[in-house]
Order: structure tokens, then sequence, then C-alpha cells
């Protein structure tokens, strides 16, 4: 991975597990030295962790796409596609199910990284809060089916817990859906005019009790974004017609205002277009009218949601983590230490254990009969949980606690913090009824989206409708069953700031998020543990049907295996590669998944050997020239460096010390050019043509008294290609023999001499009894 980096990538540590220190100091030190090069995203083994700068960075394009495409997990830099591509390739490699969990507060970046699956459908499901001006206002999870090569056949959203009552009511500073707004100000007038809207959203009860101004967010842009998701995903123009009209009933519902009559009942004598709805909420008073008015806006939206949501999915189809762990080590008897954690499951009870849970007790009392009221829900809350150590209300708490809540709060105390709740609303907002006769009415609807989406439902069930919060346990349940069959991968997304500004780092609030998701307890389980996550008979059984099959063609089994062979095949290889043209030994010998691909390597790597060779023979190299005395040898032209080469090589490699050294000495077609030849000379050769010449130094008689009539002693700086050249000459290529410590010379036939080396005290050159040349030299000291 050090390979990859740049300076920037270099900033503090990219994965937590290698810190020096697992402190939390240590953590968030690193963590802002990353984050201040913009650097967002840090591992924790295989868990990302990742930090909302609030501003656009430039490294989601195609070419980082491509960058972390099929590469190892730590090769490159953290970053959310080097988990998608992992996630990817070990669900081919394994050939299993795999999911990715993505978990933090809102305005942390959750959407951000599911966003493109998500796009699709995004503007239903989004809203401005306060932390967020994107926010998803309803779970999601989305499966995306692979084949066994690895091509995407399909999907599947499943949204749970859709967050309704923003339809009809909204926090301060908080604003409705967007589809809401995108309508109202992107929407053409024939199209407004159709629907019987005004192109201001203040116009509108539903848009307005947040008191929020329209924000950042492109409404007129993002409409023509929904319209174009919408074609995108088939959806009809008439659906889309009749999608729109839904849309607009809602605005038009939240506008009705009802006066009471001379009996105290709702009217709305003053509005003919909706006399019909006077008649269905008769005899109700005004206040259970507009309870009734925002359950119908709230039902028609949340079906209508679920509805596009199976049109997406129709298109597409052309707490575990640190606990979980630590068993696996118990199970498979590992010795290690065990990290000490807050298990959440105590929470987890306290708000759905059956008959005695938080959502248990708000079920019974909006179920029971009689004047069941918020504050009587709180009352049952204390009865029955009154000595639990993770629940307070004001009645409950000591003199201190008391003065930090209101008579109408109750508080959780999660291991991370304290989490405070006004149970004002609860019983509303949990009770999803609709009267069955409004239920009948939609069903008679000219708009086929509502006629389709409420007809689907048991007009004849005498059942009572779950309860918002049972749904949401329900959902929950079911989505848990579905990930325990899976394999887990994790990001955890962090909030740098609360007011959304970039490059701002709140380290009260990090140090707060890290705490609640435990990432400390992950770093130190991580940290303890190990690496290596398969388990063994998986690993065993993969392993065993890899080798055995690893001679074989590809297959589902050795696929891996053969992976890797190729792998360390070219890691080999690429430390070993011949140097020289000739070197014709050194190349490894490849296995039989490579053979092919190794032929071809060879090959282009001998090119580039060649053109290498040929291009540093320059025209000084080939001007060399050295003064007199000068031995002249005539040559028919045209010769190869790389023949002489050959030649060379077959005489001296591994028989002499200095060969390796004049390898890449480039030999020349002549070391003296003619006109530095003496005339004379060239007078005497006549007709002939000199094909060769090279500088020698010839040695004085007198120094070698052993040397007969005709012998000649000379130092020549070219040595290898003047006897190259010799052979080559006299078409010879065995006139010259050597082995260790001599050299043997045959020019004429039956005519041998030879030259033995030796070292001595001094240097001395003689001929021994057989008539050999001894050349001795000193012994080298240091």
């Amino acid at each position: 991975m050090e390979g990859a980096l740049t300076a920037r990538d270099k900033v503090g540590i990219q994965d937590f597990v290698l810190l020096d220190e697992t402190t939390e100091v240590a953590f968030m030190d690193n963590l802002k030295k990353r984050f201040s090069k913009d650097l967002i995203y840090t591992y924790i083994g295989t868990l990302v962790v990742s930090v909302n700068p609030y501003k656009e960075l430039d490294i989601y394009n195609a070419k980082q796409m491509d960058l972390y495409m099929g590469v190892t997990f730590f090769e490159l830099p953290p970053h959310i596609y080097a988990l998608a591509d992992n996630v990817y390739h070990s669900m081919l490699a394994e050939l299993n199910d795999h999911f990715i969990l993505i978990s933090g507060e809102s305005g942390s970046g959750k959407t951000e990284a599911s966003k493109k699956i998500l796009q699709y459908y995004a503007a239903f499901g989004n809203a401005k809060t306060l932390k967020n001006d994107n926010s998803s206002r309803f779970g999601k999870y989305m499966d995306i089916q692979f084949n066994c090569e690895g091509e995407a056949l399909g999907g599947h959203i499943l949204n749970y817990l859709l967050e309704k009552s923003r339809v009809v009511h909204q926090n301060h500073g908080e604003r409705n859906f967007h589809i809401f707004y995108q309508l109202v100000e992107g929407g053409d007038d024939d199209l407004l005019r159709q629907l019987g809207l005004e192109k201001d959203y203040l116009y509108y009860n539903y848009l307005t009790q947040g008191e929020c101004a329209i924000v950042s967010s492109n409404d007129k842009n993002d409409w023509k974004t929904v319209k174009n998701a919408l074609k995108v995903m088939e959806v009809n123009e008439s659906d889309t017609s009749d999608l729109f009209g839904v849309v607009a009933s809602v605005l038009h519902l939240g506008n009705v205002e009802f006066d009471p009559d001379s009996w105290g009942h709702a009217s709305l004598n003053n509005n003919t277009e909706l006399r019909w709805v006077s008649t269905v909420l008769s005899p109700f008073t005004i206040d259970h009218a507009i309870y009734v008015r925002d359950a119908l806006a709230k039902a028609i939206y949340g079906r209508t949601f679920t509805w596009l949501v199976h049109q997406i999915n129709e298109s597409m189809e052309n707490k575990l983590t640190l606990k979980s762990e630590q068993e696996e080590y118990e199970a498979e008897d590992v010795e290690w230490e065990p990290v000490q954690f807050f298990d959440n499951k105590i929470i987890c009870d306290l708000v759905e254990e059956r008959h005695r849970g938080i959502i248990s007790i708000l079920d019974e009392e909006c179920l029971r009969p009689g004047d069941a009221t918020d504050l009587t829900f709180l009352e049952r809350l204390e009865e029955k949980m009154g000595n639990h150590p993770h629940f307070v209300t004001h009645r409950l708490a000591d003199i201190t606690t008391r003065k930090t809540l209101e008579r109408g709060d109750f508080r959780l105390l999660h291991y991370a913090g304290e989490v405070t709740y006004c149970v004002v609303g609860f019983l509303d907002k949990n009770n999803d009824l609709l009267y069955r006769n409004i239920k009948d009415l939609m069903c008679q609807s000219k708009n086929a989206i509502v006629r389709e989406c409420f007809s689907t439902t048991n007009a004849d069930s005498r059942r009572r409708p779950e309860t918002v919060a049972t749904q949401f346990k329900n959902s929950l349940l079911k989505l848990t069953e579905s990930l325990l069959a899976k394999d887990a991968w994790y990001v955890r997304c962090l909030k740098s700031n609360e007011t959304k500004k970039p490059g701002q780092l709140d380290e009260a609030l990090i140090r707060h998020q890290v705490k609640y998701l435990g990432l400390m307890e992950h770093l130190r389980v991580r940290r303890a543990g190990f690496a290596y996550r398969r388990r063994h008979e998986v690993f065993l059984q993969r392993f065993v049907n890899g080798y055995l099959s690893r001679r074989d063609a590809k297959t589902t089994d050795n696929s891996e295996y053969l992976a890797f062979v190729r792998q360390s095949y070219l890691n080999r290889l690429k430390l070993k590669l011949p140097q020289t043209v000739l070197d014709k030994t050194t190349w490894l010998s490849a296995p039989p998944v490579c053979a092919e691909a190794s032929d071809l390597l060879r090959k282009i790597h001998m090119r580039l050997l060649v053109r290498k060779y040929v291009r540093g023979i320059t025209a000084q190299k080939k001007a060399q020239v050295k003064t007199k005395p000068m031995l002249h040898i005539v040559e028919q032209p045209n010769r190869l460096y790389l023949q002489m080469k050959v030649v060379t090589s077959a005489i001296f490699k591994g028989k002499k010390d200095s060969y390796p050294q004049s390898i890449p000495q480039p030999f020349l077609d002549t070391r003296i050019s003619e006109q530095d030849i003496n005339m004379k000379v060239l007078q005497m050769m006549r007709n002939e043509r000199i094909k060769y010449s090279v500088p020698v130094i010839k040695m004085s008689s007198k120094y070698f008294h052993c040397l007969f009539q005709g012998d000649l002693v000379f130092q020549c700086d070219h040595l290898f290609e003047l006897l190259t050249k010799l052979c080559m000459l006299a078409n010879k290529q065995n006139a010259f023999q050597v082995v260790k410590g001599s050299i043997k010379i045959e020019i004429q036939s039956g005519k041998q001499n030879a030259v033995d080396f030796a070292t001595g005290q001094e240097p001395t050159v003689y001929k021994d009894k057989s008539g050999h040349l001894m050349v001795s030299t000193r012994v080298r000291t240091r």
C-alpha cells in the first residue's frame, strides 16, 4: 500500500489497528490529522470509519472507481470503493451472501454512502431535519443479486418505518418531504394548473409548520431529476401523472379547514369541493376531524411510497459486531484476553421486551378502553420500570437529575450517554388508524395508484391494524433475520460538527459518536484478535478443492487458488528478470496456469532488452580510438553485434571472472577509423579493406626471455572483442578454449598453444616444461 500513497495520503495512520496506543486520545489525534487533509476514510481492520466533510470532494469520479476496481483491500488508501470492491470479490470467491451495514446519526453521511443505489427514489424518502438537509426519513435495505460470474441480475429494496408523521407535522426548522417542494417549485404552469396547485409553498399548511425557508437543496433541478428517474425506472406516463396527483392531493388535504355547526360538529360548508368529506367525518368534533384528515394524508403518502418502492423493485428484477467476534474466538478455543464492552441487550429489552418493554406498554395504552393519554402512558412506564437502572423520569429521579427533566419526560441511560424523550404526542403518533368508511371511499378513487394501494388491504378483516411501534419492531426483526444469514461488513459514519460547516471538527461531538458506536471496543477486539475471518471448515474445504484441482481448467473451486498462483509467479518473476540479452537461464519456470503468459512475457522482455542494448550504442562509443601500435584484421562487413556477443558467451561465460563486466560494453565494427591509420600501412594492404582495428600496447621482449622467435605479447583493453573477432574471422569458434586458470589457442590444425595463469610473490612470465606460457601475478594483500 505504501507504494501507492502520495504525501497527502500518508497523513496519520490509515488503519487505527496500527496505532502505537489504543487510547481514545491517540484515536482522536489520528482522526483529526486525517480530517485536516480531507482524508475522511480510515480503517479499523475491514471496518470503514467515515467523517462527513460537509463539502464536495473529488474522490468519487470514474477514475477513482477504476483505480479501486479489483485491487486488494489494503493496497490503496482507505475508501468506500475499496470496501465495496472487497465485498463484491468476497461474494464471488466464497459463493455466499454479504451485507454492508452503514450506521451513524442523522447528518453523518449514511445516505451519501449508499446514494448511488438509492438515488432513484431518494426524493420521495428524504427531508430536511435540523441535523441534515437531505435526511432519509425511512430505514432502507437493498439487495443486489449477482450470478456466479459476478454480473448484476437485479435488486430489491425493502423500506421500513417511513416517518409518515412528517407529512402532517414538522419540528421547528425542519421541512416536509422534498417531493412536495420540488413539485410546487419545479412543476410547470400547465401541470400545476391541472393539479390545482399554487406556485408558492407558503400557501400550504403541511409545508409551513416547521417554519423552514427553502434550503440549499435545489428543488427545481431536483424536480427534473425525479422525472428523469421515473423514466429510467420505466414508470409509464399514466402512473407518473397519478403519482403527482397523489402528492398534490396530500397538499390539498392539509389545507382543508373545519367550521363548527350548530351541534359543534365539524363542517365543510365553505368548501364545496370537499363537501363529501363532511359526510364522512360527521359527527366528529373539529379536533377529531383534523385527526382523521391527517391520518388520511399520512395513509395516502405512506402507501404511495410503498407502491413506488414496489415499482422500482419490479424494474430492477428484469448489535452483534463485538459480541459475535468474541464468541467466535471462544468457539474455536482461541486463547486471548477478552475486551470489556457494554452489552446493549439490556437497553434493547427495556424497549422491546414482550409484555414488559416500552413498545408493549405503549401499545397497551393505545388499545385499552377509557381515557388513555400520554401522561397515563408515562405513569404505566413508572409502574413497570420504576426500579430499572437505565430508566428514569421526573418523579423517579433524585433532586439533581429532576432539575433536568420536565414532568412529561422519561430518560434512557445508554452506555454512551443519556437520551431524553417527551411523551407528548406518543399515543397519537403510535396509532395508525384509518376509519373503514374512509378506506372504502379510497378504494373508489379515480386515481389508479390510490385505488390500488387501498384495495390491497383486507376490507373484511376485523383485526386492529398494527401500531407504528409494532410495525417498526417487526420490520427490524425481519431485517435482522435476513442479515444474520449473511456475512457482515461495516461502515461507521461520523458527523464532524452540528453546524454543517466544512473543515470544522467538533471534538466533543466526535468523541460522543465514537463512544456510542463502540469504535474503541471494536478497535481493541480487532487489534487483539485475528485478521483472517473465514470459518475453519469453509477455509479447509476451499483449500482442498482448490489445491486438488490446481492443474485443471479454471473452475469455481480452483479459481481463487489459480489467481494466487498467477500473482505469486508474477511477483517472483518481477524480482528475477534477466538483465542482459545473453542471459538465457534465469527466466523462472512457469506453473501450468501461467505457461502461455510466461512465453509471451519472455519474448516481450527480450525485445525490450535488445532495444535497450541497441539504443545504448552511441556515436561516441563507436568512435572510440586508441593510439599506435595497431593490429589490423580484415573481415567481411555487416556482422551483427549480437552474433559476436553469443560467440563471446560461448567462449568465456562461467570461465573468466571478468566476463560479466564485459557484457554491457558494446562491440564495435572497428576501434580506429581509416583516416587515423598510417598511409604506409594502407598502401601495403593494397586492395584489401580493413575490417577491424584495435589499439594494443606491445610488450618489450627483453622482459620475456622465455619467448621464442615470432612470439608476440601485447596488452589490449578490448580483449573479449578482439578474440571474438579472431574466432569469427578464422571461422573457428573453438579456436579458444578457456578453462579455469588456462586458455588454449589452436589457430592451425594440430598446433595448439596454451597460457596458464597463477599467483605468486612476484609477477613473472615463463614457459614451463610442457611448453605452456605461465603468467604469474602478484598476490593482492590488504
